[in-house]
C-alpha cells in the first residue's frame, strides 16, 4: 500500500529535522577539538607534496603515514624543546641581572634623579597592608597557577588529538577527499573547483602567516642586534615564533626586552626598541598579510583583513584559517551560482 503524499512529506520533514539534530550534536561533540582538527587539516595540506613524495617510496600506507608523522613531530617538537630550554635560561639570567647590584644601583640612581616619583611610590607602599596584600596575591597566583595547569593539560590533549587525526589524514587522504566530496551538493567539476579553492586558501593562509612571522622575527632581530641585546638571535627566533599569534604575538617578546634595557639603565635604547617594535614589528603584520595573501585568495585586501579579524573574534586562534576559508567558500559558491545562472559549463578552476 502506497503512502499518501502528506505522509511522505511529513516523513521527509521528520528525516530532515532528525538529520539536522544529529549533525548539531556531532558538531557540539567535536567543538572542543576544533583546534586539533583545524591544525591537523592545515598541516596535512601544507605538507601534502612531501608526504606524496615519501609515499611513492614507501609502499605501505601505515609505514608512510607513521614516518611522515614522526618527521612532522620532530621538526616541530625538537626546535620548540630547545627554544624553551634556551628561553628558560635567558629568563633566569634576566632575573639574576635585575637582582644584581649594578642594576639595583641604576634603579636607585634613576629614582634619585626623580624624587617626585620616588615619593609617590613610597606613599603608595606605606598605604599598603602587607599582610592582606600577601594573602590576596597568594590567592590570585594560586588561581592563575591552576588555570595554567589546566591550560597545559588542554594543550597537550589538543596536540595528541591533532597528531592522531593527522596520521589518518596522511594514511587515508584519498578516502578523506572522497568523503569531503560526498558532502557537497555539487557536480564533479564544481566539487573539484570548490575543493581546489579551499585547499589553496588553507595553503596560502598558513604559509602566509609563517612568512610574515619570519619577517617580524628578522625585523625584531635586527633591532636586538643593533641595540646590543644579549643573545639577539634567540630573541629574534622567539619573536618570530610568537608572531604566529596575530596582532599581539611579537608584542609579548619585544616589550619585556625593552623593559630589560630600561631597567639596565639603557633608556634611550629601550625607547628606540619601543618605537621600532610598536611602529614596525607589530604593525607590519596588519599591512603585509592582506597584501601578500590576498591575491592568492582571490580576494581584496580589506576582505582578507576583515575575515582574519572576524575569524579570530568568532573562533579564536583557529579563526586565522577559518575566517578566510569561510570567505573563500562564500566567494566560490557565488561564482558557481553565477556560472549556473548564465548556463556556463565550468571546464577549468575559477579565476
Amino acid at each position: 500500500m502506497q503512502a499518501s503524499p502528506e505522509a511522505s512529506s511529513w516523513k521527509q520533514i521528520t528525516l530532515f529535522l532528525l538529520t539536522l539534530g544529529v549533525l548539531i550534536v556531532c558538531a557540539l561533540v567535536l567543538q572542543p577539538f576544533l583546534v586539533a582538527i583545524v591544525g591537523a587539516i592545515v598541516v596535512a595540506i601544507t605538507t601534502e607534496r612531501p608526504y606524496l613524495w615519501l609515499a611513492e617510496r614507501i609502499r605501505s600506507r601505515n609505514v608512510a603515514a607513521t614516518a611522515a608523522l614522526l618527521l612532522v613531530t620532530l621538526s616541530i617538537m625538537v626546535p620548540v624543546f630547545f627554544l624553551a630550554q634556551d628561553v628558560g635560561a635567558q629568563v633566569t639570567g634576566l632575573i639574576t641581572s635585575l637582582r644584581s647590584d649594578t642594576t639595583q644601583q641604576h634603579i636607585s640612581d634613576y629614582f634619585s634623579r626623580h624624587p617626585a616619583l620616588a615619593q609617590r611610590i613610597e606613599l603608595i607602599t606605606d598605604n599598603i597592608d602587607i599582610h592582606n596584600t600577601a594573602q590576596t596575591t597568594a590567592a590570585f597566583l594560586g588561581k592563575k597557577f591552576a588555570v595554567l595547569i589546566g591550560s597545559s593539560i588542554g594543550a597537550i590533549t589538543q596536540i595528541v588529538a591533532m597528531l592522531f587525526i593527522l596520521f589518518f589524514l596522511y594514511r587515508d587522504h584519498e578516502l578523506a577527499g572522497r568523503f569531503a566530496r560526498s558532502l557537497l551538493p555539487l557536480n564533479d567539476r564544481e566539487a573539484d573547483v570548490f575543493l581546489d579553492r579551499m585547499r589553496g586558501t588553507i595553503y596560502a593562509t598558513a604559509l602566509g602567516r609563517l612568512a610574515i612571522a619570519g619577517l617580524q622575527g628578522v625585523l625584531a632581530g635586527l633591532a636586538y642586534w643593533i641595540l646590543g641585546v644579549p643573545n639577539a638571535l634567540l630573541w629574534a627566533i622567539l619573536t618570530g615564533v610568537m608572531s604566529m599569534i596575530p596582532a599581539f604575538g611579537a608584542f609579548l617578546v619585544w616589550v619585556p626586552v625593552a623593559l630589560y634595557l630600561g631597567f639596565s639603565g639603557h633608556w634611550i635604547k629601550a625607547a628606540a626598541l619601543s618605537i621600532w617594535g610598536g611602529g614596525i614589528v607589530s604593525l607590519v603584520d596588519n599591512f603585509l598579510y592582506p597584501v601578500l595573501v590576498g591575491p592568492h585568495l582571490r580576494q581584496h585586501s580589506v576582505a582578507v583583513l576583515l575575515s582574519i579579524l572576524g575569524g579570530i573574534a568568532l573562533f579564536g586562534i583557529t579563526g586565522i584559517v577559518l575566517g578566510p576559508l569561510a570567505f573563500a567558500a562564500a566567494a566560490t559558491l557565488l561564482d558557481l551560482w553565477r556560472a549556473r545562472s548564465r548556463g556556463e559549463i565550468i571546464t577549468s578552476p575559477l579565476d
